[in-house]
């Protein structure tokens, strides 16, 4: 019973996760390579999905780190990204001294992490979160991404992750990387699990050791 109100009083729980959770371990299937290819390219994100019993030690831990912390942007910017934030409005969303006006130009205003509760992906699946100080342009009410915006994700996205993959040293293999090992995107508003710090989803397929160290390493 307690388990249950736990659930119900979750408010980012979407029908998708219910029904994932209704179901059970059991009969999850996790997401395939080909499966987010084409998720990703329809824009498809809400029927992403967690392992059940992912989701609710998930929900715990949001329900738990909301309690110590107060939100869970709190949490991040205290132990995942040590970011000092600038005086805010009341309620408004946290901003920051930046290097520059442009997301992802320069290295100081940007931090590459392993995404602590990934959806529930096929092992060969890295889950990656770009975590910005500079906010991206979008589309209201929604909260689409605008095409200047997708272009800026797209370029920042070829070079950080796909360019490396492409290089001899860091592929296995010869099959085309650039082409099918790298997408991203970007939940919308209504999905977005931590609305107030600006971020894009990153997932790589059989990522090298190596290039993992390099890309979540210690940086500013």
């Amino acid at each position: 019973m307690a388990d249950d109100l736990e659930l119900g009083a979750f408010p980012g729980l979407t029908p998708t996760d219910r029904e994932n959770l209704a179901g059970g371990d059991e009969n999850f299937t996790p997401h395939s390579w080909a499966d987010l290819k084409e998720i990703i390219a329809a824009n498809n994100l809400a029927i992403l999905k967690r392992k059940p019993s992912d989701l609710r030690r998930y929900i715990k831990w949001t329900n738990q780190t909301k309690t110590t912390y107060g939100s869970i942007t709190a949490f991040i910017l205290s132990e995942r990204l040590h970011w000092e934030t600038l005086p805010a409005l009341s309620g408004g969303s946290p901003s920051f001294q930046c290097n520059s006006t442009v997301p992802f130009t320069d290295i100081s205003d940007y931090k590459i992490l392993l995404n602590d509760w990934p959806y529930g992906f096929t092992p060969d699946v890295t889950h990656i979160v770009v975590w910005s100080k500079v906010r991206m342009q979008e589309q209201k009410p929604e909260g689409y991404l605008t095409p200047e915006s997708v272009a800026l994700v797209e370029r920042f996205v070829q070079r950080t992750f796909v360019e490396p993959l492409s290089s001899k040293e860091d592929v296995a293999g010869d099959f085309d990387t650039r082409n099918d090992r790298v997408l991203w995107f970007r939940n919308w508003t209504g999905l977005q699990s931590v609305r107030g710090l600006e971020h894009v989803h990153v997932l790589v397929r059989d990522a090298p050791r190596n290039l993992l160290d390099r890309w979540v390493g210690d940086r500013p």
